[in-house]
């Protein structure tokens, strides 16, 4: 399969001596693997009541240190990072490379995507051509929420989109805006909602909201032939769904 440009992804230069200390205030995951080694870190960034603001590739390679983003929440996440680094060396630009993409084999210079291996590999700066892997059936088959579909900003909860299972948040890492309410969620409370995978027949839009016996069951969202990714309400989920004019039900 061959490499693709990330058409939908931006890509951005962290430079600065604290950059890493200041992202592990700030961030779900743990960014000290990234201190002197390169690798990839998935985390999110999240508002101050715990609700998903953005997610993105922390990356250390060839000695420096980006931060690989969806197009559509670079600008108001720069934004953002940019309003809380107040005196800390840290600047963030542009990048005038290109964040590649692909499946097996990985060339020289990737980095395995640390979500999931059928996801594949990132590269920075490296070959590649027009998108052309169905991404979307690999996350439907893994249960892979995706940035402004799955996950809202300002709506979503991380544990319910399976960034515990993705290795998108660490609990032994400290503060970290939010961090208060996902721990709450994580050791407090039973999840009652959350991302599943769906057997869809019929036909319903992205964001078609989900009944069971007549009440709201959740939200419809990536599809990918006979099944969906879906947000659901766990204990309506049991028996036959309606959506649109689809009919659904949970996938073993």
């Amino acid at each position: 399969m061959p490499a693709e440009i990330a058409t939908d992804r931006k890509l951005f230069d962290l430079t600065g001596k604290d950059c890493l200390h200041f992202l592990q205030g700030l961030t779900t995951n743990d960014m000290r693997p990234l201190d002197g080694a390169d690798g990839i870190v998935w985390a999110a960034l999240l508002s101050p009541q715990g609700k998903y603001l953005a997610d993105f590739f922390v990356v250390r390679s060839g000695g420096r240190l980006f931060l690989d983003i969806a197009a559509g929440l670079a600008e108001a996440t720069v934004r953002r990072l940019s309003m809380y680094k107040l005196r800390a060396d840290v600047q963030i630009s542009e990048s005038a490379l290109s964040v590649v993409r692909g499946l097996e084999p990985p060339p020289a210079g990737a980095l395995p995507d640390p979500r999931h291996p059928a996801l594949g590999w990132r590269g920075y700066g490296l070959p590649g051509g027009a998108p052309v892997i169905d991404w979307d059936a690999i996350r439907v088959t893994h249960l892979i929420p995706e940035s402004g579909i799955e996950l809202i900003p300002d709506d979503s909860y991380i544990l319910e989109h399976g960034f515990e299972r993705l290795h998108g948040v660490d609990f032994r890492k400290g503060c970290y805006v939010g961090q208060e309410v996902t721990a709450r969620m994580k050791h407090k409370t039973e999840l009652r909602k959350g991302l599943a995978r769906v057997r869809i027949a019929g036909e319903a839009p992205v964001g078609a909201e989900i009944t069971a016996d007549g009440k709201p069951a959740g939200t419809l969202f990536t599809r990918a032939g006979g099944f969906a990714l879906a947000h659901l309400r766990f204990d309506r989920a049991e028996g036959e769904m309606r959506a649109g004019d689809a009919t659904l039900h949970l996938a073993e």
